[in-house]
């Protein structure tokens, strides 16, 4: 089955296409729109949305090798998201599913990073507990089969994601903030800053951000006048901090659940501190870790095409009563 997945919960437009657990293409257009403002300003969002998603999934049936005679079914984004981009996205597969006479289905978007492990590695299988951080969400997620997803974890707050980007706004650095803060923290000293670590001693598995970001705005205020060097290694103590929280939390729950593999997706995942401390940690605890490749590591429409590939294939299929859920309830993707 060739299917083809769009993305457009926030601000990239994505479109891609599967076939059978493998990715045939994986187009996404960043919308550049957003960097003057140091964030996601949702009407843009939509706009920009508007202009990209025809010739990206364009671009994608052409690096895929097909016409729309040589796909079989859509998937989209639902939920959850920004209101306007997801309509964008959603519509647009409604009225492509209606010209060309083809089943689509609406697809979580947390369904979609968790299956962009099969993107990596065709053969991977559940059991697995994969740890979800993006600048939206971190939720670490025992995955027991398809479509059996129990949640053991997540931020009581800021998401990872979200605090990488607040951290590098206080930092003076340009947006996208994730990336800046990782590129600057290379050549920084983890250790220098004594940065805190919340609810590492405490039962469970839950995470907290929002004091790690407040601490490392105190500490600015505190040393007003750093210097080149010095922001280096507040960035590289802040980057170990939230990779510190990460990895002990994801591990913990490997081995609370019995199994030994972890995945790390969504847009953090890309972080080489995270990375690395991963890596170093799992190894340790012998236990796989897996990390999609960059292109699946932000919002793509191949994950979307992965997911809703599966789904279609058992018979799921979206109506017309469909629509677009911004604030999907996240707890509906899991099971008690």
């Amino acid at each position: 089955m060739n299917v083809l997945g769009i993305e457009s919960s926030c601000d990239d437009t994505a479109a891609g296409v599967s076939r059978d657990r493998r990715i045939l293409s994986n187009i996404t257009s960043a919308q550049s729109v957003h960097w003057e403002y140091g964030g996601v300003v949702p009407e843009l969002a939509s706009r920009a949305h508007l202009e990209l998603i025809l010739p990206a999934i364009d671009a994608a049936l052409g690096q895929a090798g097909l016409d729309w005679k040589g796909v079989d079914a859509i998937a989209v984004t639902r939920g959850p998201g920004l209101v306007g981009s997801l309509l964008v996205g959603l519509c647009t597969a409604k009225a492509l599913a209606l010209a060309h006479h083809k089943p689509w289905l609406g697809v979580n978007h947390l369904e979609g990073h968790v299956w962009s492990v099969w993107g990596t590695d065709p053969g991977w299988s559940a059991p697995f507990v994969c740890l979800i951080a993006s600048g939206g969400h971190t939720e670490i997620v025992h995955v027991k089969g398809f479509g059996q997803y129990a949640l053991m974890g997540s931020t009581r707050d800021d998401a990872s994601g979200e605090a990488f980007d607040k951290v590098a706004q206080l930092l003076d650095l340009p947006y996208p903030g994730g990336p800046e803060v990782d590129k600057l923290a290379r050549s920084g000293d983890p250790g220098a800053v004594k940065l805190p670590r919340a609810l590492m001693n405490e039962p469970g598995f839950e995470m907290s951000f929002s004091g790690l970001k407040t601490a490392v705005r105190l500490y600015m205020e505190k040393n007003p006048a750093l210097s080149a060097q010095g922001r280096a290694d507040l960035a590289a103590s802040f980057e170990a901090a939230v990779s510190d929280v990460l990895t002990g939390r994801t591990l913990d729950a490997a081995r609370s659940a019995g199994v030994d593999r972890v995945a790390v997706v969504g847009g953090v995942s890309l972080n080489t501190g995270l990375r690395a401390s991963m890596d170093k940690a799992s190894q340790a605890a012998g236990i796989r870790c897996i990390f999609p490749p960059p292109r699946l590591c932000g919002d793509n429409g191949a994950m979307i095409a992965l997911a809703g590939a599966e789904r279609l294939e058992r018979g799921e299929r979206s109506g017309d009563e469909t629509t677009a859920t911004p604030a999907l309830d996240e707890m509906s993707f899991f099971l008690p």
